[in-house]
């Protein structure tokens, strides 16, 4: 097929809308439900993410994507009790590719709320029961075990977006885009992202990475390359814990990312797996809670007669110092930038949320600043020389 009507454009009141290709059929099948244009970028935005994750690490890979950015991504490493709790993955019985959708989806499930989900491989059943659990726009992988394709199917009162890719497409080399009518052409970013070309040059006086710091910086430069610039990733564990996509200023990338990554820790704080919600809350609803209640504006669900419709006990106040001391106990964590740190308030966020080793393009006039923020907290940061700027 060279060509596929799509649902609309990327305002549903843009129509008509199409995908095709100019030579050749398309790498893609719609296997159930109707795409949109934007379900159809974050789909081969996303796919090519976890491709590329899935070669570099030799772990099954998922990422969770919203208007053309990851919300989340990670592979397939074995989940904690407390991961398994603040996912959701109770009575579901994981495989690697679920532990990986299950991170991928849950480390920020505000911004994944509403997701087109991309696989690395074939979508096995275990993880199609926890796609059933979540509000999702749709799907796309290698293929579908039959399982799992029942229970998507049945998703969205059967109108779930369900799209199969062939793994051994590559596209062509050059790659045009039109703006207000004029066509843009460069080449197919086919860059390869591993040990040699991201980590080689260490910078700081510490120059110890370990297995797994290597595995952690290595996802965040690719979770960066389908990313809307500028962008910043924190990485823990095999998994993204913070993005921050699409901002004009590096710090406030940095401060974005952090903050979700913060979040992301403050949900397995003890104060908050110990909160009791009211019977029958949807999920949505106590993601919702949950991240008002360790914010800033956390009178809005402990107020009388706020509380009582959502907690079964009302909570006591998660005060800044209570946060700021478990935010303390988060380390291990790496992070990745597409461009250059500029300056060395970047360096001083990042410690704030645990990072320990960093990855960035350098070459900014401010070099020496910014290694020596670094080497001030024992960090250790690789120059690459890679400018990952995704738009």
């Amino acid at each position: 097929m060279k060509e596929l009507e799509l649902k609309y454009g990327c305002n549903p009141n843009q129509k008509p809308a199409r995908v095709f290709m100019e030579n050749g059929d398309l790498p893609i099948t719609v296997v159930n439900g109707r795409p949109g244009y934007i379900n159809l970028l974050d789909a081969l935005n996303g796919w090519q993410l976890v491709k590329e994750l899935k070669e570099a690490t030799g772990l099954p890979a998922a990422t969770s994507f919203k208007h053309v950015s990851p919300a989340g991504a990670a592979v397939g490493l074995p989940l904690s009790d407390t991961l398994k709790k603040i996912y959701f993955t109770d009575n579901v019985e994981l495989t690697p590719l679920a532990c990986a959708y299950a991170r991928a989806r849950g480390a920020d499930r505000m911004s994944s709320f509403g997701d087109f989900i991309s696989l690395s491989d074939e979508c096995d059943e275990a993880t199609a029961l926890l796609i059933k659990k979540e509000v999702s726009d749709g799907i796309i992988a290698p293929g579908y075990s039959d399982k799992a394709l029942e229970i998507l199917k049945a998703k969205k009162n059967g109108n779930y977006c369900v799209i199969q890719i062939d793994p051994n497409y590559v596209p062509a080399e050059l790659e045009r885009k039109q703006v207000f009518g004029v066509t843009f052409e460069q080449g197919h970013n086919f860059l390869k992202i591993d040990e040699k070309s991201a980590l080689s040059n260490i910078v700081t006086k510490n120059k110890t990475l370990s297995e797994d710091d290597k595995r952690n910086l290595i996802i965040s430069l690719i979770v960066l390359k389908y990313t809307q610039s500028n962008s910043v990733c924190f990485v823990k564990d095999g998994q993204a814990i913070g993005i921050g996509a699409g901002q004009q200023s590096r710090v406030h990338c940095t401060r974005l990312a952090g903050q979700k990554a913060d979040n992301w820790w403050l949900r397995q704080s003890p104060q908050v797996l110990g909160l009791q919600f009211v019977d029958g809350i949807k999920r949505a609803d106590r993601d919702n809670a949950i991240d008002v209640y360790i914010g800033e504006e956390y009178m809005d669900v402990l107020a009388e007669g706020k509380w009582q419709n959502i907690f079964k006990v009302k909570p006591e106040v998660f005060t800044r110092e209570a946060k700021a001391e478990w935010i303390a106990k988060n380390t291990n964590v790496a992070l990745g930038s597409d461009a250059f740190f500029p300056f060395g308030d970047n360096i001083d966020r990042a410690k704030k949320s645990g990072v320990t080793v960093i990855a960035q393009p350098g070459g900014s006039v401010r070099d020496d600043l910014v290694i020596e923020a670094a080497d001030g907290y024992g960090m250790v940061m690789a120059f690459n020389g890679i400018r990952l700027f995704h738009h």
